[in-house]
C-alpha cells in the first residue's frame, strides 16, 4: 500500500486540480452576467452557453474512464489538465456566441478525463475504508470554490474583466499540469484487491461487464438527478437573485458565501459519515437527503424574503453535498480498483449530461414563462424525487461486479 505521506501528498495535488476545475465552472455562472451584456445574449442563448461545457464533459466521461483503466490514470490526468488550460485561456478570446459555445464545448472534452482518472488514483492509493473521506477532500474543493467565488468573481469582473480572468486561469492550469508530471507517481494496482482481480474482466471486457451491472444504471440515474439540482441552482441562482430578487453583484457575492460555508462543511462531514455507515444503509441515507432537498426547494422558491431564501438554500446545500459525496463513494467501495476509472466515467456521464441539459432547459423555461423561474424550480423538485427512486432501488448484491459477473469475467480472461 502507498505510504500515508505519499498518498496524502497525491491527494493534495488532486485537490488543487479539482479546485481549479471547479473555479472555472463556478466562475462562469457569475461571468455570464458580463458576457451576456457584451455578447447581447437572450436567456435561451445564455442557457446554451452555460450548458456547452457539460456537453463535451459528458461525452468524454466514459472514454476518459476507459483510457484511465487502459493506459493509466496519471497520463489521462495530465492530458486533461493541459487541454482544459488551453481552452480556459481561449475563453477570454471569444468574440461571439458561436465561438464561446465551441470553446466551452472543447474545454469540456479536455477536462472530461480528469474526474474518472483522479477517482481511480484514489482507489489505487487508499484502502476501502478511507476512500469516502479521500473523495470528500477532493469534492470539498467545490465547497471552497462556492465559498470564495462570489466575492472573488465580483472583484475580478469589476477590475480586470472576464477576458483577462479566464487567461489567468489558463496559465494556472499549465502550472498544475507541470506539478502532476513531476510529483505524481503511482502503483500499478492496489494490493488490497489483487486477489479480487482474478475475477475481473480484461480491459476489453470491462465496459460490457459494467453495463450489465444493475447498480451502474441506478448510479447513472442518481447522478443525473442530483447534478440536475446542483447545476441548475449553481448556474442560474446568480441571475435569478439579481434579476428577480433585486440584488446587486457585490451584495450577491457576499450573501452567497453563507451557502458556500455549509456546502464545504457538509462535504467534509459526509465523507466521515459515509465511511462509518453499515453496508446497505447508504441508499437509505441518500434517499432521505434527496427527500429533504425536494421539500426545501419548494420552501426556498416560495420564500417571501431574501434572508428566508438564503436560509433554505444553505440547508439545501448540506443535503446536496451528502449525496454528491455518497455516489462516488459507492463506486469506490463496491467495485474493484481495476475498473473504477471506467465505472466512474459511466456513472458520472449521468451527472454531466444533467449539467448540459439543465441550465439550457431552465433558460428555455424562463423564456417561455416570461422571466418566471417557478416552473424551473418545480422541475428541480421533480429531479429530487427521481433521485430518491434511483437510490431506494439500488441493490448492492446485484451490483457486486465480482459476484454477478464472475463466470463471464473468468471466460473473458481465458
Amino acid at each position: 500500500m502507498t505510504s500515508i505521506r505519499t498518498r496524502n501528498w497525491i491527494l493534495a495535488l488532486l485537490f488543487l486540480g479539482w479546485t481549479l476545475g471547479n473555479l472555472d465552472r463556478y466562475i462562469m455562472n457569475y461571468a455570464v452576467l458580463s458576457i451576456t451584456e457584451d455578447l447581447h445574449l437572450s436567456p435561451s442563448s445564455t442557457g446554451l452557453l452555460l450548458s456547452s461545457f457539460f456537453a463535451g464533459y459528458a461525452i468524454m466521461q466514459m472514454p476518459g474512464g476507459w483510457l484511465a483503466d487502459r493506459f493509466g490514470p496519471r497520463k489521462v490526468l495530465i492530458a486533461a489538465v493541459v487541454l482544459w488550460s488551453i481552452f480556459t485561456g481561449l475563453t477570454g478570446a471569444a468574440w461571439s456566441l458561436v465561438s464561446m459555445v465551441m470553446i466551452r464545448f472543447l474545454f469540456g472534452i479536455g477536462e472530461g478525463g480528469f474526474q474518472p482518472a483522479s477517482s481511480k488514483i484514489i482507489s489505487l492509493t487508499y484502502p476501502k475504508d478511507e476512500r469516502a473521506r479521500a473523495m470528500s477532500v477532493m469534492l470539498s474543493s467545490g465547497g471552497i470554490v462556492a465559498l470564495i467565488i462570489p466575492i472573488a468573481s465580483a472583484w475580478m469582473l469589476t477590475t480586470i474583466g472576464w477576458r483577462t480572468m479566464f487567461i489567468i486561469l489558463g496559465v494556472a492550469g499549465a502550472v498544475i499540469a507541470a506539478f502532476y508530471w513531476y510529483f505524481i507517481k503511482l502503483p500499478e494496482s492496489n494490493p488490497e484487491e489483487e486477489i479480487a482481480h482474478t475475477a475481473v474482466p480484461n480491459q476489453k471486457g470491462i465496459f460490457s461487464s459494467l453495463i450489465k451491472t444493475p447498480m451502474i444504471w441506478n448510479l447513472v440515474i442518481a447522478y443525473f438527478s442530483i447534478y440536475a439540482v446542483n447545476w441548475g441552482l449553481a448556474a442560474w441562482l446568480p441571475t435569478y437573485l439579481v434579476k428577480n430578487r433585486g440584488l446587486d453583484l457585490i451584495s450577491l457575492g457576499w450573501i452567497q458565501t453563507i451557502p458556500g460555508v455549509t456546502m464545504l462543511a457538509g462535504i467534509y462531514l459526509s465523507g466521515y459519515i459515509i465511511d462509518k455507515l453499515p453496508k446497505g444503509r447508504e441508499r437509505l441515507a441518500g434517499s432521505f437527503a434527496c427527500l429533504c432537498t425536494g421539500i426545501l426547494l419548494y420552501l426556498m422558491f416560495t420564500a417571501s424574503s431574501v434572508p428566508s431564501f438564503i436560509t433554505y438554500q444553505t440547508i439545501i446545500n448540506l443535503f446536496i453535498s451528502f449525496v454528491l459525496t455518497l455516489l462516488p463513494a459507492i463506486v469506490l467501495k463496491q467495485l474493484p480498483s481495476s475498473v473504477t476509472g471506467t465505472a466512474m466515467g459511466i456513472a458520472n456521464t449521468g451527472g454531466q449530461l444533467a449539467g448540459f441539459i439543465t441550465p439550457m432547459a431552465i433558460g428555455f423555461i424562463v423564456d417561455a414563462f416570461n422571466g418566471s423561474f417557478d416552473a424551473a424550480f418545480w422541475m428541480l423538485i421533480g429531479f429530487s424525487i427521481v433521485c430518491i427512486g434511483a437510490l431506494l432501488t439500488l441493490n448492492d448484491k446485484k451490483g457486486d461486479l465480482l459476484k454477478q459477473n464472475r463466470e463471464e469475467a473468468s471466460a473473458l480472461e481465458v
